[in-house]
Formats: structure tokens, sequence, C-alpha cells
């Protein structure tokens, strides 16, 4: 499989700052042809490096004030199943295989109590999850979708 260089990176980090940018704009800012950007872009895509393009949007103006971590311990073998079935809940936007006290931690996003509660007591219905412990989050200190590539 091709390597990533340089040239790809500065491509990523273009579309780290806005990915609604023209292959047109971002070549003009490189100074190389719009054809080698299109390349390059559907290079990335094949090497599974650029898996889609999103809109970083803050839920909370949107009514997702309630944050949780919610740190899942599963009955041993079984943590792929758990992880399965908690990732295709509507909330949860991120789940970690995890080291440490717990097997598994599941970040979501909620408008109420209600809600987290409701996924929490599904989650804990799945077979082979032994606990769970949740914690809300207080304030949002730092929330990216990417790190400043070196």
């Amino acid at each position: 499989m091709a390597k990533v260089d340089e040239l790809d990176l500065r491509i990523i980090r273009e579309f780290q700052i806005d990915a609604r940018q023209s292959y047109r704009d971002i070549a003009e800012k490189l100074k190389i042809a719009e054809g080698t950007v299109y390349n390059r872009v559907n290079k990335l895509k094949e090497m599974g490096i650029i898996k889609k393009f999103i809109v970083d949007i803050n839920y909370s103006k949107l009514g997702y004030d309630l944050v949780a971590i919610i740190g899942i311990r599963g009955k041993g073998g079984h943590l792929p199943e758990i992880e399965e079935k908690v990732s295709k809940e509507k909330n949860v936007t991120t789940v970690y295989d995890v080291t440490g006290e717990y097997d598994a931690i599941a970040v979501a996003k909620f408008h109420d109590r209600t809600e987290l509660n409701d996924l929490v007591k599904r989650i804990n219905a799945l077979p082979n999850v032994e606990r769970t412990n949740t914690m809300i989050a207080l304030n949002i200190v730092k929330e990216e979708h990417g790190v400043e590539l070196r």
C-alpha cells in the first residue's frame, strides 16, 4: 500500500481546517494542481485514512447538554459483542476498548437524564455485562475530532 507523505499530510490539515473547501482552493493554497489533490484524496480514502467528511456540531446548542462517560465491565470473552451492541446505540458517540478497571468506555450525549437512564439500563441488561459506572461531564474543556498532525 502507498505511503503517506508530507503533501498528503498538508492536504489532510487543510481538510481539518475546513472540510468543505474545494479541491481547487486546496490546490491554490498548496501551490499544486487540482488533479493532484483529487488523486491524493482518493488514495487517502482507499487507504482508509480519510473515512468521511463530517460537520463539527455544537451538540449543546441542539439540546444535548448532558454528556456521560460510561465504564463497562463485561464477562470474559464477550467484550466484542458488548461493544458492538453499545456502539449501535443512537446517543453513543464513542466506544473504546480499554485497560484498567473497566473493559470498555462509552461516551454518549443526551437531552436529559431520562435518556441517559434508559441507555444505562439497556447496557446493564445486555448479556454478559457485569456492571457499569457512569460519570457525568460537568464542563467540556476540549472536544475535538482530530489531533494536530506532525
